[in-house]
């Protein structure tokens, strides 16, 4: 596995934890970042806090795009996953938008259900062909 792909494994792994827990991903992040062995990938640290910095206007467009779901219904790892892959489509420049869509769909197809893959690239694939404003 690449290292951004097991960058983003590991921010969405400290999303869902700080999701299910109630409390703040940086806060999750800052303490993993202090226990972690090996050390968290600056790339995790990058994406942890640019989803939490985003995450009223991630949430916002999950709402308008995630189409008969609200963000509060969607399943806890789809609901990670589709933030990051957001935050990558929208605030990351460096990211294509391919490539942002391919890891967030691999990320559903091996942590959630059967059904998750084909909800994470029907969103992703509506905010990107929309482009909203963020």
């Amino acid at each position: 596995m690449a290292a951004r792909s097991k960058a983003r494994k590991r921010a969405v792994d400290v999303l869902y934890e700080s999701d299910v827990r109630g409390v703040d991903p940086v806060s999750t992040l800052a303490e993993r970042v202090r226990l972690a062995e090996p050390p968290v990938n600056g790339y995790t640290i990058e994406l942890v806090e640019g989803v939490a910095e985003h995450c009223g206007r991630i949430d916002e467009i999950l709402t308008d795009y995630a189409e008969g779901w609200s963000v509060a219904r969607m399943p806890d790892v789809d609901r990670a996953v589709l933030r990051l892959g957001v935050y990558e489509v929208l605030w990351r420049a460096d990211i294509p938008n391919a490539v942002a869509i391919d890891e967030a769909v691999e990320l559903a197809k091996s942590l959630s259900t059967e059904e998750s893959p084909r909800f994470v690239n029907g969103v992703l694939g509506r905010v990107v062909r929309d482009q909203p404003t963020h």
